[in-house]
């Protein structure tokens, strides 16, 4: 059986849950240049190297890093929003909405602001950008006015969704998953929890 969900599925890989090929017993798992990765993080800077989204020198890497392990810690607690009891799941989106409002957004509409460059990280599209307007877009699903009071944010998530083959993949249709739903709750369950 297979459970398929991909932060990356513009970039092709598939990340899918196989057998015997989980190093530590548990997805994500992404099949990609006839290897077989996990760990999300590991996951990630692969991909991130592979397609020229790591920075260009030590410091843009580190700055990169710096900001993905932030949104992560973000985009974690959306990730498990549908996992929780129904009467859990108010509580939580208005959890997320403070933290995303008063501990995340505040640092990113900063370093848009002040260093005047098109992107988080120099004049290049990063994986810093690919997660944080991943981040974004899930929180706008659950809280539509969430970037009301980041003018920053706003003008960088329209940038960032503009670019053409971020466009395409957001598209309908497109092999952008959609929000779990019931059936994608009870099927993860189903498998991990039998």
């Amino acid at each position: 059986m297979k459970l398929c969900r991909t932060i990356f599925t513009a970039l092709s890989p598939t990340l899918c849950h196989v057998g015997n090929h989980l190093l530590f017993q548990q997805v994500p798992m992404v099949e990609i240049d006839g290897m077989k990765l996990v760990q999300t993080r590991s996951i990630l800077h692969y991909i991130a190297d592979k397609h020229h989204l790591f920075g260009r020198d030590l410091k843009e890497r580190t700055l990169i890093d710096m900001y993905v392990e932030g949104t992560l810690d973000l985009l974690e607690l959306i990730i498990m929003h549908p996992f929780l009891k129904p009467d859990d799941q108010q509580k939580e989106v208005v959890n997320m909405a403070q933290k995303a409002i008063i501990r995340y957004f505040p640092v990113f509409e900063k370093v848009l602001r002040d260093h005047g460059q098109r992107f988080l990280v120099g004049n290049q599209l990063s994986l810093a950008d690919i997660i944080l307007l991943q981040t974004i877009l899930a929180l706008e699903e659950k809280i539509p006015n969430i970037l009301s009071a980041f003018p920053h944010l706003q003008e960088f998530t329209v940038k960032i969704s503009n670019i053409p083959t971020i466009k395409k993949f957001l598209e309908p249709g497109s092999k952008k998953k959609p929000p779990p739903d019931d059936i994608y709750v009870r099927t993860v369950y189903n498998i991990f929890m039998p």
